[in-house]
């Protein structure tokens, strides 16, 4: 019996590790992967909505290569949207304004993006881990 319940729960592990690497690569995946079809769509409107509109206010995108510790808390920050990331460093070639208001609101708003979509992959890891409904 105790072998069984291993069995179940490395399985779940597994799950749960697609489940949040998908979730990570496209905002909402994990949760679609679960059957979860309300929270996967919020979560991609949510996520997408956020990112999308702080790089149309040219928000400064953190590269890997920042100078400092508040860099590269924003890098990592960043790299939680997923997708949505790889597309800004193609896509972002007239580079951040930050000389006005709305560059630093879209830098913040990018960041809360892929903060986000972190909680969003925390709770598809935690669905699929049987821990959560």
């Amino acid at each position: 019996m105790a072998e069984e319940q291993h069995k179940t729960e490395g399985g779940s592990a597994a799950l749960a590790t697609v489940v949040a690497v998908a979730g990570w690569l496209v905002p909402g995946l994990g949760h679609l992967l679960l059957r979860k079809w309300t929270r996967a769509l919020v979560y991609f409107l949510a996520v997408g909505t956020l990112a999308v509109t702080g790089l149309a206010l040219r928000g400064n995108i953190f590269s890997a290569l920042g100078g400092d510790a508040f860099d590269m808390l924003g890098f990592l920050a960043d790299l939680g949207t997923g997708v949505f990331y790889l597309v800004s460093r193609i896509i972002e070639n007239g580079g951040p304004d930050v000389s006005r208001a709305a560059g630093d609101y879209g830098t913040r708003l990018f960041a809360t993006a892929g903060v986000l979509n972190l909680l969003c992959v925390l709770d598809a890891h935690e669905i699929a881990r049987g821990r959560k409904t």
